[in-house]
C-alpha cells in the first residue's frame, strides 16, 4: 500500500539520513507533490533522486499551508542556524519528527508554543539500504494519528521501536545508533586475526566480510534468538567452542567489553544532548 500523508511533508536536510528517508518514502509510493525539501545543496546522489521525481531542494522553501509533518534531518551543529526559520512554517496540526542526533525534545519545543507535537528518533546507517532500526520517543502532545504517521515514515527505511522515557534514547543510541561501527570493527578484527593466522590479507578480508554479513542475514531471517543460533553452530569441544572459550572468558570477555562500550556511548549521548 502506498504511503499517504494528510498534507505536505517538509524535509529539512537532505544529507545521508534525510536522503535515505526520502528514497524510502518515494520507493513506497509517496506522491512527490507532497514533499518539499529544504537544503541549500544536497549531495549529487540525492539531487539526482529529486530530479528524477520532479523535485528540487530549496534553501528557503515557501509553503501555502502548514505541513502535516516537518522532518528535521540537519546536522546537530547546524540546528540553531537552520531550525528557527523552518519552525516558522509549522502550524497547530504539524508534528515535528527529528532524526537529528543528540537533540532533545526540549531543544525543539523552545521554538514553538507549549503544545507542539514533537517526536525524537535515532535511526542508524543501515537505513541507507532499507535495513535500519529506529528508536523513537513522542512527547505528550503527539496524537495517536501523528505517532502512526511518524511510524510509517520511519518504517520506510527499516524497523521502528518506541520508548516511553526519552532518556532511553541515549541507551538506544549506544546500541543501535553506534552499533553498526561495532559490527564493522568486528569485521576488521576478524580479518586481521586471519592475517595473523597466516591467511593472505585479501582472502582474510573477504572471509570476514562474508561471514559477518552472512551471519547477520541468518539472524535477520531466523526466528531463533542470537544465543540459540550461537549454540547451534558450536559443537562440544570443537573449533568454535575453543574460540568462544576465549571470547566468553570471565575476565575481559566480549560481553564485558560490549557492556563497557555501550555505557560509554550512552554517557556521551547524554552529554551531547545537554
Amino acid at each position: 500500500m502506498a504511503l499517504v500523508l494528510p498534507g505536505t511533508l517538509l524535509l529539512a536536510g537532505a544529507g545521508n539520513m534525510g536522503g535515505a528517508l526520502l528514497k524510502g518514502w518515494l520507493d513506497q509510493g509517496l506522491d512527490p507533490s507532497q514533499i518539499v525539501v529544504q537544503d541549500p545543496g544536497p549531495p549529487p546522489a540525492i539531487a539526482a533522486v529529486l530530479a528524477a521525481h520532479g523535485l528540487t531542494a530549496q534553501a528557503s522553501p515557501v509553503l501555502t499551508a502548514s505541513p502535516a509533518v516537518i522532518v528535521v534531518a540537519v546536522k546537530p551543529q547546524l540546528m540553531e542556524q537552520v531550525f528557527p526559520t523552518v519552525a516558522q512554517l509549522a502550524g497547530p496540526e504539524t508534528v515535528v519528527l527529528s532524526v537529528a542526533a543528540g537533540k532533545t525534545v526540549a531543544s525543539f519545543e523552545k521554538y514553538f508554543t507549549l503544545d507542539m507535537a514533537v517526536v525524537r528518533s535515532i535511526p542508524n546507517t543501515p537505513a541507507s539500504v532499507g535495513r535500519g532500526i529506529t528508536a523513537a520517543f513522542a512527547n505528550q502532545h503527539v496524537t495517536p494519528a501523528q505517532k502512526a504517521l511518524c511510524d510509517q515514515l520511519l518504517s520506510a527505511v527499516g524497523a521502528v521501536g518506541w520508548v516511553d522515557d526519552e532518556s532511553l534514547i541515549d541507551a538506544a543510541t549506544a546500541v543501535s545508533g553506534s552499533g553498526p561501527a561495532y559490527v564493522f570493527l568486528l569485521a576488521e578484527c576478524l580479518a586481521e586475526a586471519g592475517v595473523k593466522a597466516g591467511l593472505p590479507a585479501d582472502l582474510a578480508a573477504q572471509l570476514a566480510r562474508w561471514t559477518v554479513t552472512g551471519a547477520g542475514e541468518l539472524l535477520h531471517r531466523s526466528d531463533l534468538s542470537a544465543a540459540t543460533l550461537r549454540q547451534n553452530v558450536t559443537s562440544p569441544n570443537g573449533t568454535t567452542h575453543a574460540a568462544l572459550q576465549v571470547l566468553m572468558a570471565d575476565r575481559h570477555s566480549l560481553q564485558d567489553l560490549m557492556t563497557e562500550a555501550v555505557a560509554a556511548a550512552a554517557k556521551r549521548s547524554a552529554e551531547l544532548a545537554g
